[in-house]
């Protein structure tokens, strides 16, 4: 008889809003456990039946904690984002990190999206890593291989303003390199046909995340950091419903992915 295999655990982070994180930890049915880190004067429910890590420095235990093994994936969850991810960057050793959200629009289509960080995706070179890393990530969870990079504005806008000039000539090289659809600015189109969406930048990437989620009343999975050699899951504070991040770590947990 084949050994019974054991629960994966996966951390998330608790700073504001606890009480909604933690029932949101105590309705989850994934197959994995999940611990929460918090500091040691945030209020836990008393009725809370599970492991709960107390730390003076929660994000740095959290973090720690992923890299030596003790957990199998990590969710930031309500944990500050500054000061989170600073803190991996070091101990993952990396000067800077690639994250890849999985959204899912009001009406079903899911498609992971990048850049999605206002400091990241500002290169041909980094855009096109993206793209590498995304189209792995499409193949496990089952969507589709097609990538559509878009730029500020459609292919016939050439020439009406040089900042958009520059995005339309990186979205022609990038597709060239890479084998991606050049969709311009045409969105609608690629929610439609895409498992991976390149934004022309950080910045637009962001506000397409917070657009779908905010006004669009669609959901964000996650956003795996992709640049790193363990699983950690970036969360928005204000996320409405962290199942989803805490499904995606599970199923991205303890991988040599990335």
């Amino acid at each position: 008889m084949d050994p019974i295999p054991k629960k994966k655990i996966v951390g998330i982070g608790i700073h504001e809003n606890p009480e909604k994180v933690f029932l949101d930890i105590l309705t989850f049915t994934g197959p994995c456990s999940i611990v929460p880190y918090v500091s040691h004067d945030l209020l836990v429910p008393a009725d809370y039946p599970g492991l709960v890590m107390r730390s003076d420095h929660p994000e740095e235990h959290l973090i720690s904690d992923l890299f030596s093994g003790n957990i199998h994936a990590a969710v930031r969850g309500s944990f500050e984002a500054g000061l989170t991810l600073r803190l991996l960057k070091t101990i993952a050793g990396v000067d800077e990190l690639e994250r890849i959200v999985l959204l899912e629009t009001i009406n079903g289509n899911k498609f992971f999206l990048a850049p999605v960080g206002i400091d990241e995706g500002w290169s041909v070179d980094q855009k096109i890593s993206f793209i590498e890393k995304g189209r792995r990530l499409c193949k496990k969870f089952g969507l589709p291989d097609t990538v559509s990079v878009l730029s500020g504005g459609r292919l016939s806008d050439k020439g009406r303003h040089p900042v958009v000039d520059k995005t339309l000539d990186d979205a022609a090289l990038i597709s060239n390199l890479t084998g991606a659809v050049n969709l311009g600015i045409l969105i609608e189109d690629a929610v439609q046909t895409s498992g991976l969406i390149i934004a022309p930048d950080g910045i637009s990437g962001n506000l397409i995340f917070r657009t779908i989620l905010f006004l669009g009343r669609g959901r964000s999975h996650g956003a795996p950091v992709i640049n790193i050699r363990k699983t950690f899951i970036d969360t928005s504070r204000v996320n409405p419903d962290y199942h989803f991040a805490l499904n995606l770590a599970c199923a991205l947990a303890d991988e040599s992915f990335f």
